[in-house]
């Protein structure tokens, strides 16, 4: 799909609002990105300039401009402090189109739920707008966390597709595989 009508789609939950990155958002992705603790897991994802922040703003901004959703921006619904970043990235694994599911917060905010919220409205949003497409999370064996929040998404292990990703041998969960 390239529907670039939704593009501009916000999504709400209890808690929280998600929202299209902006130029605004540079120094949320720069401080988010930029604590070991949010790549610890990921260490091909940390930032240690600023500039890199911008650079990824860009990518996942080309990401919307060219399939009409990405990466959203969340915070809760009374503050407009980012407090991380859910959402989906297209791309081929195993010669398969896929959504991949993305979702990284600030580490004070972890324990809270927020992550497993804002990707099941996400999870929710693609099984409503994007229904053709499976739905994964690569997600490393030794981080327990991501995997629960896979799992609350409603995402399964679909051990037949892990593979090797940048940083090290990725667990595959995933949702809508063909059958």
């Amino acid at each position: 799909m390239n529907d670039r009508s939704l593009a501009h789609e916000e999504l709400q939950t209890v808690r929280l609002s998600l929202r299209r990155p902006t130029e605004a958002d540079i120094d949320a992705i720069f401080a988010i990105h930029n604590d070991p603790g949010t790549c610890l897991h990921n260490p091909s994802d940390a930032l240690t300039e600023r500039v890199e922040a911008q650079v990824l703003h860009q990518r996942w901004n080309d990401h919307w401009q060219r399939w009409g959703y990405g990466y959203w921006v969340v915070r809760r619904r009374d503050s407009p402090l980012q407090l991380g970043f859910c959402g989906l990235k297209t791309m081929e694994l195993n010669g398969m189109r896929v959504l991949n599911l993305f979702y990284r917060f600030a580490t004070s905010t972890w324990g809270h739920g927020l992550a497993s919220e804002a990707a099941t409205e996400v999870v929710t949003w693609a099984s409503q707008r994007l229904p053709d497409l499976p739905l994964i999370a690569r997600v490393r064996p030794d981080n327990i966390a991501s995997q629960r929040v896979a799992i609350r998404t409603g995402l399964t292990r679909a051990e037949h597709l892990d593979e090797t990703g940048y940083d090290g041998f990725d667990w595959i969960f995933a949702t809508n595989l063909p059958g």
